[in-house]
């Protein structure tokens, strides 16, 4: 009985203490200071662990077919790339800013784990519902699951892209862009070319 009581107290006294140094401000909590590696690691097996739980019944699609990854190369631009960086950029504002530091997707290494079907799931799961105090939205608010599976499989082949490949794929046509046309009024075929009608 007594060792149950020492066991009950102390597990009290660790919440009180816990609780005064979390309302007392002394913990810094800016995004310009690491954790320490303690508080990291910890930190980091639990993002890791649940996403791993929360991701494992999703069905992964044929994420190598061509119009995916061209069709999610806008999106990455639009919606990644600041943080995650592009081919020839080392590093922007927002991703020097942030801690942890975003992964930078234009590296091989830390792709390869998207290339496999556990990795593509934990990486929609991501995309699709963020991680808390991280900076990573949940894109799932505003995206349907088409346009993420999209971005998973462009961010595969990602490290495998130069500048002009990635501008490429990255490029959004309007609808202004796909709507030109030759208007038959103003333009006339001719063996050399095309004749301006005046």
């Amino acid at each position: 009985m007594k060792f149950l009581l020492g066991v009950v107290s102390t597990l009290v006294v660790a919440i009180i203490g816990v609780f005064a140094v979390i309302t007392s401000g002394v913990i810094n909590i800016g995004a310009d200071q690491e954790h320490s590696p303690m508080v990291y690691n910890f930190l980091e097996t639990a993002r890791h662990r649940s996403i791993e739980n929360a991701s494992r019944d999703i069905i992964v699609p044929d994420l190598a077919q061509v119009d995916m990854i061209s069709s999610g190369g806008a999106d990455y631009k639009d919606m990644c790339a600041g943080c995650h960086l592009s081919p020839g950029v080392e590093q922007t504002d927002l991703s020097q800013g942030l801690y942890p530091k975003p992964p930078n997707f234009t590296n091989t290494d830390i792709v390869a784990r998207y290339q496999t079907q556990a990795g593509a799931r934990q990486g929609f799961w991501a995309i699709k519902h963020g991680i808390m105090a991280s900076g990573m939205p949940a894109w799932g608010a505003t995206h349907d699951d088409d346009r993420m599976w999209a971005m998973i499989a462009f961010i595969r082949s990602l490290p495998k892209l130069d500048k002009s490949q990635y501008t490429m794929l990255t490029t959004r046509l309007d609808d202004d862009m796909l709507d030109m046309s030759f208007n038959s009024d103003t333009m006339d075929m001719t063996d050399d070319g095309f004749e301006m009608q005046h």
